[in-house]
This record gives structure tokens, sequence and C-alpha cells, in this order.
């Protein structure tokens, strides 16, 4: 059995895709008799919550303490899941040092991401970075196919894999006490940041609607000072969350910077469609018009999938499962290590 090496900086206590993705990962990995060993900032000396993302910590390792960790385990194969942040950044560079083999996984448009933080930062030399940060990776595996182009045309000459994600179907699947009401229940589930799009979301003036925003975040006092009609109700995980999904009348995703969104298939597996921009994400999610549709007017995209069969949303979700998405990382990675 393959014995994985998994190194990231997003990990538990944090609540996002790639955390959700992650954890899935290694429970799927156990159930087939596998074994992955994370690596995440709870296994470094040295930790400080990130400025302005408090819930976000920030891990630093000792050099030596990665050399020794690469070169005393003999490892089937080491996967780097986010090579851009500190602890990643740090044992890519060990490994080109050791000549030892690795792969990467891009989850996130950094370079969008920090030029929405920081507009001063552009995007040109956000990808210059990556390029430099994914050098030496034999293959990079990221979420959709449009992104897959998309790295191909920005100039990435590794190989790069298409990776789904999945659904808790224990969890996330259509509640039989759903009912329409007289009011339009639209439901956003999101980390509350600055680059997520909300604002979109907020002022949305849909007619006889109640606005549900669930998550937390930096940017959630000033989102509830500029929109008091919105109800905000934190950060929901598990069961709770799924009763949200599962009463909401459509699904609000207003994001022009993820490139995937796994709230997306976790409001389709309840039956919610889903109301989003035709932008990289819901444009290999969404079948515009069967489970939900895509607009660059949210207002126009809600109205669509107000008329949408939640029965049919429901079993176009079908697809999405963690065991698809752990067979294609582990496929993907000994295909790598065998060609190494």
């Amino acid at each position: 059995m393959p014995k994985i090496l998994l190194v990231t900086d997003a990990w538990k206590p944090q609540v996002n895709g790639v955390v959700t993705t992650l954890i899935n990962l290694v429970d799927q990995a156990k159930k087939q008799g596998d074994t992955i060993h994370v690596y995440h900032p709870g296994r470094c000396k040295i930790r400080f919550p990130l400025p302005l993302y408090k819930e976000i910590t920030i891990g630093v390792p000792f050099p030596c303490g990665v050399r020794k960790l690469l070169k005393k385990q003999k490892w089937k194969h080491i996967h780097i899941a986010t090579p851009e942040a500190p602890i990643g950044l740090n044992f890519v560079r060990t490994c080109k040092r050791l000549n030892i083999p690795f792969s990467t996984s891009l989850h996130t448009l950094f370079p969008e991401f920090v030029e929405k933080r920081i507009p001063i930062i552009k995007s040109n030399i956000g990808w210059k970075y990556m390029h430099k940060v994914y050098e030496g990776s034999s293959t990079i595996l990221t979420t959709t196919k449009s992104v897959v182009n998309m790295l191909k045309e920005k100039g990435f000459t590794q190989e790069i894999k298409a990776w789904s994600r999945g659904v808790d179907r224990n969890i996330f699947k259509p509640s039989k006490k759903y009912k329409k009401t007289s009011k339009n229940i639209l439901l956003c589930v999101s980390r509350v940041s600055h680059e997520k799009g909300l604002d979109d979301f907020c002022s949305l003036e849909y007619p006889d609607s109640i606005k549900i925003l669930v998550g937390d975040g930096p940017y959630l006092k000033t989102l509830k000072k500029k929109y008091p009609d919105v109800k905000f109700v934190g950060k929901k995980v598990g069961q709770e969350l799924a009763k949200y999904y599962q009463n909401a009348d459509v699904f609000v995703f207003p994001s022009k910077v993820d490139t995937f969104g796994v709230v997306q298939i976790e409001a389709m597996a309840c039956g919610t469609p889903v109301a989003a921009y035709p932008v990289i994400g819901p444009i290999d999610i969404i079948k515009h018009g069967y489970n939900g549709y895509m607009e660059d007017n949210l207002e126009s995209a809600i109205r669509g999938c107000l008329h949408l069969d939640r029965k049919k949303v429901f079993t176009m979700s079908k697809k999405w499962t963690w065991e698809n998405c752990y067979k294609q990382f582990r496929d993907i990675l000994l295909n790598v290590q065998t060609q190494n």
C-alpha cells in the first residue's frame, strides 16, 4: 500500500473547500487501507495567526526538520498541496535540493486573490511567482478542465490533471420536510472575506425573498453594517449546515475567484439549484438550465433556478463523491511514481 506524505498549510480548524477536500482525502485513504501522513501548521513550533485572517494559522517549519523528515522516511510519494504558502514552499525547496520528486496541487487562483486584497500587487506579478513555485513539480493537480486549460495558456509545462471533489452524502441530502413558502429563501455559504463577491449577494433586491449568509471571516462586521436586511447566522457545519441547504430555494454563489466551490455541490446534493456567474468554478459544475443558472445578472439566474426540478438537481449531483476524488488522487500519484 502506498505511503504518501501530504504537505499543506491549510488544515483544521480552518473551514474552507481546501481543508474539506484534504480531510476527506485522508479519511478515504484509511478506508482503502492506504496511509497518508499529513504535515500541517500544527506540526510547526513557530505558529501565528495570519494578519487580517485570525482564523488562519501560519506555520513556519525549521528547514533542518523538513530535511530530516524527507530523508528518514521512504515515502511512496510526496504531494505538496499548498506550494505557494510557507510550509509548502519550504518543502518544495528542500525536495528540489535533495532531488526528491514531488507533485503539487492548485486549489486557488492565488494571484487574483492577492490582487483583490492588495490591488497594488497585480496578478501578472503573482503568476510569475506561481511559475517559480511550481517549477520542479512532476504533476499539478487542479480542480477542473477549465483550470487545466487556463494553466496551460499561462505557460505551465508540467503534466496538469483535473481532480474532482465530493460530498458527504450521509449529511448533505434532500429533506422530505422541504416546502416552498411565500418568501424565496436565498442562501450563500462562504468564508466571509473580501474576495468572495459577497457584496453582490448581500445587495440583491430580489422580490419577496429572505437572504441568509452562512459563514465567518474578517469581512463579516463590515457586511453586517452595510446590509441590515441580510440574516447572518455565522459558521455552521455538519447537519446544521445541511439544514440551511435543504430549506433554501436557491443557493447563490457570487464568487468569481474560486476554482471549484465545494459549497455548490453540497447545495445540489440537497436538491437546491445554484445561481452563479458564468466563470471558472460554476462553468464546470452547473449545467445551465438543469441544476442551476449562470448569468451575468444574479437576479436573472435566481429567477431561472426557482423553476427547476429539485429532484433532477439532486440526481445530477450523484457523480460528486469523495470515493471518486480519492481514486483520482491515488491513480494520478501512483502513475507519477511509476514514471519516476
